[in-house]
């Protein structure tokens, strides 16, 4: 139907909480009141007793199309997002082949039109020699210009001082990092093979992959940013030690005026190295898992404004590349169906609020981003809402799970605090009932910059 109602919700929203009516035509927010009659033709949602938050906007996924898709492909993770509450995301370029050409940029547009069921945008890829490339990128081309300041597929681990310059003092718009120093990590690595041979423990990753390694990074792509004026935006931080670089910005006017973010990722809130013994290399990502301590640290950076957005980084790998050994096992792990439902747990526990998770999830993305009509629950708005219902619980087993990969690290773990009712994408229903609704395709995000 063109119209849907919404009556009864409880709206988190910008801070606020109010018990609405929400009118939805032609894919947009038509009216938010307390009270609103039924018009003709229309679907009416009872909401009563539901919290309404607008999407979550995750801004780092990887889907693995083109290439990879025996790991994941646009069509079925995007699917596993709408049933986790993602309305829209934005996809990494360390693809088959990379997103470090136009063409290439233009390629990933195109599929994805024709198979998300959520809203998108890419990232291009910087490498070593595609400067001449991103220069000819226009700014609202693609949500951001992303730099692997680590280790990752194919050449695009950017290790150049100059080229690092260039694509600092060039990047149109948004330049987002991922920071890791690989001689460090090359060095643990040859330590600790030295030390255990091939078996090298799990719980082991969150030394190799250190907190020097990674504030060392972090240290060099703030100062680049602060150089050269850069918008830049620092992705998975996962130590105390990198925080200290970062200012707080505890409302969103505060986070209009900074040059420089951060952003944490819902699994190094949600586990500690402690996760290791049960997950083993299943929990191995980079950056990696670290301790409870770090793991608080960013707590209170959640709290105190000075991490601004929570993302997933979603990345799948099948459950027998996961079961090699250290240095063969690949690092990522799937997390878009169940990432709000995490957050939801963290608030049971009264680390986060409601509020908090809505903020940083949705309100700061859409701002960091500077997209048009999205992140919020407002009159004119895309309808791309998602009802909660905070009395139950998320149980993820392999029987609900919709990742190609076919496994989940919340796997037997209930996930209290709220289970995603239903989720709208412009207007349309795409979960409810538990079970995907294909109604049709997301469209690509628009910017205002």
């Amino acid at each position: 139907m063109n119209r849907i109602l919404i009556t009864n919700a409880l709206m988190i929203n910008e801070d606020q909480r109010n018990v609405v009516d929400v009118l939805i035509e032609k894919g947009r927010i038509a009216c938010i009141a307390s009270q609103l009659s039924v018009p003709a033709e229309c679907q009416v949602i009872e909401a009563e007793g539901k919290w309404l938050i607008p999407g979550m906007i995750d801004d780092q996924v990887h889907f693995r199309e083109p290439g990879l898709t025996h790991k994941g492909t646009i069509a079925t993770e995007s699917r596993a997002a709408v049933a986790g509450g993602i309305t829209s995301y934005m996809e990494m370029p360390n693809v088959s082949p990379p997103t470090t050409t136009l063409q290439s940029l233009c390629d990933k547009f195109e599929r994805a039109m024709s198979s998300s069921i959520a809203n998108f945008s890419f990232y291009f890829g910087a490498t070593n020699d595609n400067l001449e490339e991103l220069k000819r990128l226009s700014v609202n081309a693609a949500c951001g210009v992303k730099v692997f300041m680590g280790a990752s597929t194919g050449n695009m681990l950017v290790d150049d001082e100059i080229v690092l310059e260039n694509i600092f003092k060039h990047a149109p718009g948004l330049v987002a990092t991922h920071c890791e120093k690989t001689p460090i990590i090359k060095e643990n690595e040859l330590i600790w093979s030295a030390r255990y041979g091939e078996d090298i423990p799990a719980f082991e990753h969150a030394n190799i992959r250190s907190p020097e390694a990674c504030l060392l990074s972090s240290a060099l792509a703030v100062s680049l940013a602060k150089k050269h004026s850069t918008r830049l935006h620092v992705l998975h931080l996962t130590t105390a030690e990198e925080l200290t670089l970062f200012e707080p910005a505890p409302s969103l006017a505060d986070l209009k005026k900074k040059q420089i973010t951060a952003e944490a990722c819902v699994h190094h809130l949600y586990f500690n190295q402690d996760d290791y013994k049960e997950l083993g290399h299943r929990l191995k990502c980079n950056p990696a898992v670290k301790s409870h301590f770090h793991q608080e640290a960013l707590w209170d950076a959640v709290k105190r404004g000075v991490i601004d957005i929570i993302a997933t980084d979603h990345a799948p790998h099948l459950p027998g590349e996961k079961a090699q050994k250290y240095l063969s096992a690949p690092s990522g792990l799937p997390l878009v169906q169940h990432a709000l439902p995490a957050l939801f747990d963290l608030c049971s526990r009264d680390i986060f609020t409601p509020e908090m998770v809505v903020k940083k999830t949705s309100h700061a993305v859409a701002e960091r981003f500077q997209l048009k009509d999205r992140g919020y629950i407002r009159e004119g708005y895309w309808a791309d809402l998602v009802l909660v219902d905070p009395d139950k619980s998320t149980l993820p087993d392999a029987s609900n799970l919709l990742y190609k990969c076919g496994w989940s690290p919340f796997e037997g773990r209930s996930l209290r605090g709220g289970k995603i009712d239903k989720t709208i994408v412009n207007g349309r229903v795409v979960w409810q009932n538990g079970k995907i609704n294909d109604v049709g395709p997301g469209i690509a995000l628009d910017f205002n910059r």
